[in-house]
């Protein structure tokens, strides 16, 4: 196959930026040596009688002190750039003999595009694929060498060389795509392998990894001064060079890409651009399950197994609401990427518990972190998410001293844990100055009788786990418990400074302590994140807020006093992430979604207090949509219109909406509910 006109502009592109990054390492080194040249003439001059003199003598022994330095400060920049451990992307090794037909296919398009073939392929828990060196040592031992690709028809065995790169694929794409899109979304990717073989490219590559990794490794923490005064001008050097490469690199990347694109415009064309609609969808039914399934399933310990699995659930529901997806549906029907392994369940496994370390950080093993089915999902984390957040709503209003239904002398069979409770506590009287929301002050006018103040200065801001708006337990979309457009993210704002005498914005003082005599009390709504709810609306959102960083700050004591287990590369005939590619006190990589406001975690709360309320004295049961997470189902059917009530609630402290749509679904909110 020869290389069209464009192909052969962008490689030789590449080829002169690589040049040009290879020139600044020369001037760097040029520049290292330069006082040991002149260094060198001057004793020179001085053993050949050329140079005699006092004057030389002293420039002589400045001089070659100075060189020494310079020899050592640059043979330390060289060897930490040398042998700091360049980023590598966490992933999933495909050994050949658990995906024959996978690599056949790759080994086969390389030789269609005449470039070497990837010596090894991996999966990523993201929706793209590219090549990465794994060369370094850090990176663990190469694949073993082969010495020739197997011969095509009509053609001839080509020598390999052991060095090519891996090719990391997004696990979402062999599940949902298409054993033919796969192939056309690979093409260019794999041609990547031909400009990358090059020497000159494959060197300045080489000398940029090693720059980043030597100023990650000068920016890790030290407490000794002398260490920390050392890694200071080895990152100095280091950013002096990458900025000296920066454009030429970016450009021997846009060459090889464009090479690349060029060499595989010949295989199967037509088919890359209706893939490439696949990748978009790919990519957005992907993004939708890990924060509106996944996500409530890690905050409970428990890691979906089949996550692989879910995407294509997910889009194939897509496809069934959208009108505009109706034509991806019939795609199903052809053979799926996944049949390229030899044992896809395990291997979405591995995938799935790779995902939650990257983007949660939970451990691999352990009594509190355990796999969960699609199947059990509904019961062991949908229920169990609003049983506990009901349970803490109960807890924090027991904190606030706000009585319980038994101790206002009410009908047999309503004590415990209701929801009634929180209606009454909540709800703003019509008739007096407290009916404003956010007007009334933490004691004044407007709060029940029993009800201690509300929080002061001493609720801390919130410090809870992030949480996505659409994972709020019981939402949905506009059909189901909660819109996710209603409760977006408010953006968090700095707080406001405590009065004096108050304590500090992180203090953990209990939610309901009175402030010392002569302390001005502080508005629970002051706070951004606290704006638009009621004065005991945000007494509450703050007590809940507290709650959650205590037992946030609980789970991460407990979790770093265990010793962490083994990784299940190690296990033999396991698959799992590849253990040379770890550093495990980085995780969580990838947080998903920034931390809710205050009002975001009292509306999920009433959420699923409403929720229990519903399974345990109308019938109705949890679910799993797989678009929008979990949510409530009355005969089957998802509960809709739950989320203006409950905004009314929180916003207004207007209950009606919300007892109305109760009614309707006989709903009896005076019956205690059962909590975790």
């Amino acid at each position: 196959m020869t290389g069209t006109g464009g192909e052969e502009m962008g490689a030789q592109a590449a080829r002169s930026r690589a040049l040009a990054v290879l020139r600044v390492r020369s001037r760097a080194l040029a520049v290292a040596l330069l006082p040991a040249a002149v260094a060198v003439v001057l004793l020179v001059g001085g053993a050949t009688g050329r140079l005699p003199g006092t004057g030389w003598d002293a420039a002589r022994w400045a001089v070659s002190v100075l060189a020494v330095l310079v020899l050592l400060a640059a043979a330390a920049v060289a060897l930490v750039v040398a042998r700091a451990r360049p980023a590598a992307t966490p992933t999933v090794t495909i050994a050949e003999e658990s995906a024959p037909d996978l690599y056949r296919m790759v080994r086969d398009l390389a030789d269609r595009l005449d470039v070497p073939a990837p010596s090894a392929i991996a999966l990523t828990p993201d929706c793209d694929s590219w090549l990465e060196d794994r060369t370094h040592p850090a990176h663990g031992p190469p694949p073993a060498p082969r010495r020739t690709d197997p011969a095509v028809p009509g053609g001839h065995a080509r020598p390999r060389g052991a060095a090519a790169p891996v090719l990391v694929i997004g696990s979402p794409f062999l599940w949902w795509m298409r054993v033919g899109e796969l192939r056309a979304v690979l093409a260019p990717v794999v041609a990547g392998t031909g400009p990358s073989a090059h020497p000159d490219i494959a060197a300045a590559r080489r000398f940029i990894r090693g720059l980043d990794a030597a100023v990650a490794v000068a920016s890790a923490d030290r407490r000794n001064p002398l260490s920390r005064a050392a890694c200071a001008g080895l990152a100095r050097v280091c950013r002096l060079l990458l900025r000296g490469c920066r454009v030429h690199a970016a450009q021997m990347e846009r060459g090889v890409a464009s090479a690349a694109a060029e060499r595989a415009q010949a295989v199967d064309y037509g088919l890359r651009i209706a893939a490439q609609e696949q990748v978009g969808l790919a990519y957005a039914g992907w993004d939708r399950l890990l924060t509106r399934v996944a996500l409530p399933a890690w905050r409970m310990g428990r890691w979906p197994s089949r996550l692989d699995v879910g995407v294509v659930a997910a889009l194939t529901e897509l496809s069934r609401r959208d009108r505009l997806a109706e034509g991806f549906a019939s795609r199903l029907g052809e053979r799926p990427a996944c049949d390229l392994l030899e044992e896809p369940g395990a291997m979405d496994e591995a995938v799935s518990l790779l995902t939650a370390r990257l983007f949660h950080g939970g451990p691999e093993t352990g009594p509190d972190w355990s796999p969960v089915d699609w199947d059990e999902y509904p019961e062991e984390v949908v229920d169990r998410t609003w049983r506990t957040d009901a349970a803490r709503l109960h807890r924090v209003l027991d904190t606030l001293g706000v009585r319980r239904a038994a101790e206002e002398d009410t009908a047999p069979g309503t004590e415990g844990p209701t929801l009634a409770r929180v209606l009454d506590h909540l709800t703003v009287p019509t008739d007096g100055p407290g009916a404003a929301p956010g007007m009334a002050s933490a004691g004044g006018p407007g709060t029940l009788p029993g009800a201690t103040p509300a929080v002061g200065p001493g609720a801390p801001p919130h410090t809870a786990p992030t949480d996505d708006p659409g994972t709020l337990p019981g939402t949905a979309s506009t059909d189901g418990p909660i819109d996710p457009s209603r409760t977006a993210p408010a953006p968090q704002a700095t707080p406001h400074p405590p009065t004096d005498g108050a304590p500090a914005p992180g203090d953990t003082t209990a939610p309901g302590d009175t402030p010392a005599p002569g302390e001005t009390p502080a508005h629970p709504e002051d706070d951004d994140d606290l704006g638009g709810t009621t004065t005991r609306g945000a007494a509450l959102a703050a007590g809940l807020s507290a709650q959650l960083a205590r037992e946030e700050a609980a789970a991460q004591r407990a979790g770093a006093g265990t010793a962490a287990p083994a990784t299940p590369a190690a296990t033999a005939g396991a698959a799992g992430p590849d253990a040379a590619l770890w550093d495990d006190g980085a995780l969580p990589l990838l947080p998903l979604q920034p931390p809710r406001s205050g009002r975001e975690i009292l509306t999920a709360h009433i959420t699923a207090m409403v929720c229990c309320a519903a399974m345990d004295t109308a019938g109705a049961t949890p679910g799993l949509d797989w678009l929008d997470g979990p949510s409530l189902l009355f005969d089957g059917a998802r509960a809709a219109d739950l989320a203006p009530s409950v905004l009314s609630l929180v916003e207004t402290g207007d209950p009606g909406p919300l007892r109305h749509w109760m009614t309707e679904l006989g709903i009896r909110p005076e019956k205690p509910v059962r909590l975790v």
